[in-house]
């Protein structure tokens, strides 16, 4: 709990990213630095933060290249804010941003700061190429040499596989298995209908699409190389067209999960402002809601369990800590990673078997009013910028209790390596 006893509760003031666009498209020369970089200038800009030091900064990128190592820092530097900013790199693969957002909100929840930054940034367009470790031992040979010949010897080494890249991929090292693949599993252990998927997927377009053309994004998305929106949205899709696609991580007659119903690889940036309520007012900032209850979860998802169902159980605990039921949410922003695991979580909350024997409740969590699930679109229809995607969430939630003056928002984000990470949030009153 970030806000019980004698801690200061903590402010969400507002969030801003960058468009988020289609791996080799828009960004396709762009750097994770530029991208995030953009979006951390978005926020300078939308709140007046250009010279001013704040208290932290906690960034991340799942995959990134060496010269990343300071990444968070060296965006900090190139944003505007104060050089005399601190900042961090942190890691926690799709829950890498949400993840930043419990970390400076405990500083400033103990009063280590008053306020801080949290984002995220992923460029599959900028991926590190590897090659094989048999050519790096060469190369690394080559330099600890002390002379000519023992620089000359380690190149007789050298075979034409040495060339071969080896590409970066979303592949569990525990199971060999893509998250696509993983997710296949949970789409038949439980009976996730292609149908459903596909419904969930059109929603998610047609929400997003509304959302932009009725200028809801404007002060959220900053425009970055001449783009103003997510190019993923598909304002021209249909059921029909969905159903016409193939599967694409299966090939048998049960295989449901394609294109369509499955998020795009995805480069972009997202970044989130939070305060103390005193730091905020003193700067005479917005107080669009408070960031109250936050919750991580793992599962072992080798032999027991599916890979990204960790958020049914982070969301169940934290309802716990906050003596809250599921229904008692006016918005639930839940990351459409695929439109299966989606689709499944709410499954495992209403299921009396998986609630009693592997949440240890009484009774199911029960369903949620689907009207009230990703009001804006979703990751579906938005993208996902593997550690941007918290951010862009919470920026969202923030502006949706903001407008509603009152409630709480409920948000989930499953995560490779069989994690979940969550939090709840609430509006601030209105004066």
């Amino acid at each position: 709990m970030l806000h019980g006893g004698r801690s200061n509760r903590v402010v969400v003031v507002g969030g801003s990213r960058i468009p988020f666009c289609r791996s080799y498209s828009i960004y396709r020369e762009v750097s994770n630095q530029d991208l995030m970089a953009a979006a951390l200038s978005g926020l300078v800009t939308k709140y007046d933060l250009k010279g001013q030091k704040l208290g932290e900064v906690a960034l991340g990128a799942v995959i990134k290249h060496s010269r990343d190592w300071n990444l968070a820092r060296e965006s900090v530097i190139e944003c505007g804010l104060s050089p005399k900013t601190p900042a961090f790199d942190l890691q926690r693969a799709c829950g890498t941003s949400l993840e930043a957002c419990v970390l400076i909100a405990n500083k400033i929840a103990l009063g280590q700061i008053d306020s801080g930054i949290a984002g995220g940034v992923d460029s599959i367009s900028d991926a590190p190429i590897v090659y094989p470790d048999s050519y790096r031992r060469i190369l690394l040979d080559v330099v600890r040499a002390r002379s000519l010949p023992q620089r000359i010897l380690p190149w007789f080494r050298l075979r034409p596989k040495h060339f071969k890249p080896e590409l970066p991929g979303v592949i569990e090292p525990r199971t060999g298995m893509s998250m696509g693949e993983s997710t296949e599993e949970i789409a038949r252990e439980w009976d996730v209908q292609r149908e459903h998927q596909d419904q969930l997927a059109l929603a998610s377009h047609i929400k997003a699409a509304h959302a932009y053309d009725s200028g809801w994004y404007e002060d959220l998305v900053v425009p970055f190389m001449d783009c103003e929106e997510d190019n993923n949205i598909r304002r021209d899709s249909t059921f029909e067209k969905l159903q016409a696609l193939k599967p694409v991580f299966a090939k048998d007659g049960e295989a449901t999960l394609t294109a369509g119903n499955s998020t795009p690889l995805t480069d972009g940036a997202a970044a989130v402002l939070l305060a103390s309520e005193s730091w905020a007012t003193m700067k005479n900032l917005p107080i669009a809601a408070y960031l109250t209850f936050v919750k991580a979860a793992a599962v072992n998802f080798i032999n027991e369990e599916g890979l990204l169902m960790a958020p049914a159980y982070a969301v169940s605990d934290m309802l716990k800590d906050a003596n809250l039921r599921l229904q008692d949410f006016d918005f639930y922003e839940i990351h459409e990673a695929f439109a299966a695991q989606t689709i499944a979580t709410l499954k495992a909350w209403q299921s009396e078997k998986f609630c009693r024997e592997k949440l240890g409740r009484n009774q199911p969590l029960g369903p949620i009013d689907l009207t009230k699930l990703n009001v804006k679109g979703g990751s579906l229809a938005i993208g996902h910028p593997f550690a941007a995607t918290g951010a862009r969430i919470v920026g969202n939630m923030a502006k949706l209790l903001s407008e509603k003056g009152s409630g709480r928002g409920l948000i989930s984000v499953c995560t490779a390596g069989g994690m979940g990470v969550t939090a709840i949030m609430e509006a601030a009153p209105r004066s």
